[in-house]
Order: structure tokens, then C-alpha cells, then sequence
């Protein structure tokens, strides 16, 4: 039976990573969107050609890999070429993510995505998780893991979604404000209620 889905979320230094390598140890089939975002553009896949073909080589290293730095130039700078790219690249990312998720063997799979409600994408789970903790550890920790200023943390924190915008989405909320420890008890807390739901729901 393919397994139900649930939506995993939270801003920057929230610990996402923590709590998903968690959910794995207990054998929880999960897929992040970041790594499918960077899959669907590897060396030899249709899209890669099809972003060169339309931006021309200089988008591509030495080596034939995607130059994001570049790419992200050439988007910011045009609105039309961004249209054009995400029009690309969503639906190839939604197929493979959707693809790796029903490949799971646990009761329930675990789509991880920074931008689960941004981008719409709560839309394709069954069951959203919000990883939450107060702003001002969120920029503790991205500051202390990134070695980056706190403004730049602050500017990433102001384009995603606002706290109070991912938890008007969430199902369940997971406060990570505590140790390792704790965060693996509630983990397991969840885990169990996981399992005993059909299709993500009460």
C-alpha cells in the first residue's frame, strides 16, 4: 500500500534536519525538495539541456554543471526568464518528489520542503508538520551554523513564510526550543500517533 504523506516545514534554523534524521532512524521513508530541485538538473537530464539551450552555455560550469550563481543573476534580473524556469522545473520536481515518495515502505513518507507553504506545495500532502521555535533562536542557531551575519539571516527569515502563516497550515506543531533528547521523544510521540492514522487523518 503507498504510503500517506505528511508535509514537513519550518523556517531557517528551526531544525528541520534534526527532526527528519529522527523520523529515519525509525525507519520513516522521507524525500527533501531541496535535493529533488538539484536531481532534476544534474548533468544529462532533459532540463539541463533545456536551460542551456535557452541561456546559452555560459549558464553551465567547465564541467557541464548548472552555475547557480549565475542562473540566480539571470532570474532576479528578469521576472519572465523566472516564470519560464519555474514553469520547467515544478512540474519535473512535484513528478520525482511524488515518484520517491510512494517508493516508501513505512505507513507514512515525509516530504521535506523550507517552502512547503510558500510554494503550495501543502497542497499535495496529507498531513503538515511545522517544526516552530521563537525568532530569535532560529536566528541563533542560522547564525552560529551558516557563519552569516544576522542580517542576512533576518532577510531570508523575512521571505519566508511568517511564523504565524505556517502554523495557520500545520496539523502539528513540534516546539524544538529543548535538547537532542527531548526532540527524539517527541518525535517518537508523533511517530506513534502517525501510525495510527489512515491517509494522514484523524
Amino acid at each position: 500500500m503507498k504510503p500517506w504523506v505528511l508535509g514537513l516545514t519550518g523556517g531557517i534554523g528551526s531544525g528541520k534536519s534534526a527532526v527528519v534524521a529522527e523520523f529515519a532512524k525509525l525507519g520513516v521513508h522521507w524525500v527533501d525538495v531541496d535535493h529533488v530541485a538539484r536531481w532534476v538538473v544534474e548533468p544529462g537530464k532533459p532540463a539541463l539541456a533545456a536551460i542551456a539551450e535557452r541561456f546559452g552555455e555560459g549558464v553551465l560550469t567547465p564541467d557541464g554543471v548548472l552555475d547557480r550563481a549565475v542562473m540566480r543573476e539571470l532570474i532576479f534580473q528578469d521576472p519572465a526568464q523566472r516564470k519560464w524556469l519555474e514553469q520547467l522545473l515544478h512540474p519535473l520536481i512535484r513528478q520525482e518528489t511524488l515518484a520517491n515518495l510512494a517508493l516508501g515502505e513505512s505507513a507514512y513518507a515525509i516530504m521535506v520542503s523550507p517552502l512547503l507553504v510558500e510554494s503550495g506545495q501543502y497542497r499535495q500532502v496529507d498531513r503538515v508538520l511545522v517544526v516552530d521555535v521563537p525568532e530569535a533562536l532560529q536566528v541563533q542557531r542560522a547564525v552560529s551554523r551558516d557563519q552569516t551575519s544576522e542580517v542576512q539571516i533576518r532577510a531570508i527569515l523575512s521571505a519566508q513564510a511568517s511564523r504565524e502563516e505556517r502554523l495557520r497550515h500545520a496539523d502539528d506543531v513540534l516546539v524544538n526550543d529543548r535538547d537532542l533528547a527531548w526532540l527524539r521523544q517527541e518525535v517518537e510521540r508523533l511517530h506513534n500517533f502517525y501510525l495510527t492514522l489512515r491517509g494522514g487523518q484523524e
